[in-house]
């Protein structure tokens, strides 16, 4: 019922010819810009890492792009529309732990100075070639499951905007939009990404900030904190408390998640390893903690706006506010989209679409590169003996973009989404970072951790599987609202595991040559 009332006001909007224009024009001058990037191709150095030439103000442009993707936004409003100002909390604790890792240097200053290109790298140097191999398989495999879900966000921001109501419609539009990014990141690589981040970063900044003129001005900030009171009470701004929906466990993991989302989270060390130098590491993280906390504080507070117009709104409130417990998770993704669809005047609500775009794209690309050439790298290669030319391995890396780039499709559209997205994206990312966190940290400061302990670590991290509700349905449990318990247990596992293990079962002298 809630779907079909939905599809018939998804269609008043405010998206007119003069928004679509705006999006052409956005969408073409990003392709040209990322076929240009192709001349400066010289080697797989350049491809992956961009010939690690990157500068600060380049750095912190696009790690901040890359890491507010339009799914970023889609999922912060919907915690933003769920827990009202409480969520801000875990903009602050992402803030604190980038901002850490830019004054320390933990882990990627020490991975920056080996000079690899993607963290299996590092597995081979300190461990073995077979935990580079594997820790790349599952690296990459839990990071194309992560990003499963982006095309399924997006679309329903597009669709809400937009007013675009047929699946049809949905898939094409969809479709292009990947092919798009497919084309200039598989010919531009690393440099592609990074150019074309920092002009997306540019659009997205001013759709981000005119958008929140806009909301502000047109609802009031007394106005939305007193219906926040009235619809939240407390749980609405304290975030320790169980009503709010997070609670202090999950604080807890939410700042784990903000550590591992600056330095174990292979997008993010990407532009550690394609620094200039490591001043420019440690002045990326430290400047670019500003952005971890303005990606998600921006989307909440939009989230927060859609939760108070749909409050006012009779209509909608039945479908969005039901009088017992949350609608639908897929649902609840569309209030932010359509509230700004109807509040957003035409023209700018196009610039709007525009930086969404450019944050999808942002998204896209890094993710598409990072974990293709991480197969290319980590895999492939070690498979054939290290043995394949960089016009080849650049050839294999593109090929398995495009095999990437099909699953989304297909993923995207397939998974039943039964939970928030944000949950969906934590326990996808750490089937692989829990075992690689406890990887880094043994290896980097630890000489007696041993290539059976990260093995160990690793298959730790494979018990986070239970948290995807089509397995919990498969197993007959239920794990609802217990993901932050089940995550710190399984990271302190890890790291109890890592430790035995290589107290058990120490690796060999000759192994130790290897070691950071």
């Amino acid at each position: 019922m809630g779907q079909d009332q939905l599809a018939q006001l998804a269609i008043k909007t405010n998206f007119g010819p003069v928004d679509w224009a705006i999006v052409i024009v956005f969408l073409v001058a990003s392709v040209i810009a990322g076929m240009w990037a192709m001349r400066y191709i010289r080697d797989m150095d350049d491809y992956v890492v961009a010939g690690r030439s990157v500068r600060t103000y380049l750095g912190v442009a696009t790690i901040i792009a890359s890491e507010l993707g339009l799914v970023t936004v889609m999922y912060s409003a919907q915690k933003g529309f769920a827990c009202a100002f409480a969520a801000f909390a875990i903009a602050v604790l992402s803030a604190i732990a980038g901002l850490v890792v830019g004054l320390t240097g933990f882990i990627v200053v020490p991975l920056r100075r080996m000079g690899v290109m993607t963290i299996p790298e590092f597995y081979e140097r300190r461990f073995s070639r077979g935990l580079r191999l594997s820790g790349g398989v599952i690296l990459a495999a839990s990071g194309i499951l992560n990003m499963g879900m982006f095309l399924k966000a997006d679309s329903l921001f597009v669709t809400s905007v937009a007013g675009m109501t047929s699946d049809f419609q949905l898939k094409v539009a969809m479709t292009v939009i990947l092919a798009l990014v497919l084309l200039y990141t598989t010919v531009g690589g690393m440099i592609a990404v990074l150019f074309t981040d920092y002009l997306q970063y540019t659009v997205m900044a001013i759709g981000l900030v005119v958008t929140s003129v806009i909301l502000m001005g047109d609802l009031g900030w007394n106005n939305i904190v007193t219906t926040v009171q009235q619809i939240k009470g407390e749980a609405g701004f304290n975030p320790f408390i169980p009503e709010s929906g997070l609670g202090g466990t999950y604080l807890v993991w939410m700042l784990f998640l903000g550590f591992i989302g600056a330095c174990v989270w292979q997008t993010s060390v990407m532009r550690a390893t394609s620094a200039e130098n490591e001043k420019v590491v440690l002045r990326t993280y430290a400047w670019g903690s500003v952005g971890f906390l303005v990606r998600f504080i921006i989307p909440y507070f939009w989230g927060i706006c859609a939760l108070i117009y749909m409050a006012s709104n009779p209509e909608l409130r039945s479908i969005f506010l039901p009088a017992q417990g949350e609608c639908d998770p897929t649902l609840q993704l569309r209030a932010m989209p359509i509230a700004l669809s109807r509040l957003m005047p035409a023209g700018l609500i196009g610039l709007l679409t525009a930086g969404m775009l450019a944050a999808a794209m942002s998204t896209y690309n890094t993710y598409l590169h990072t974990w293709s050439a991480v197969l290319t790298q980590d895999f492939v290669n070690p498979l054939c003996g290290n043995r394949l030319s960089s016009r080849a391995r650049i050839m294999i890396a593109r090929v398995i973009m495009c095999a990437i780039a099909f699953f989304l499709l297909v993923w995207g559209l397939w998974y039943p989404l039964g939970e928030h997205l944000w949950d969906y994206m934590a326990v996808t990312g750490s089937i692989y970072f829990i075992g690689a966190f406890a990887t880094l940290v043994g290896g980097i400061y630890w000489k007696r951790a041993s290539t059976t302990g990260a093995y160990g670590a690793f298959a730790c991290g494979f018990l986070m599987v239970t948290g995807l509700k089509p397995v919990q349905d498969a197993l007959g449990i239920d794990l609802t609202g217990r993901g932050e318990i089940q995550g710190l247990a399984v990271t302190a596992l890890a790291l109890i595991v890592m430790v035995i293990l290589s107290l058990a079962f120490p690796d060999k002298p000759k192994a130790e040559e290897g070691e950071a």
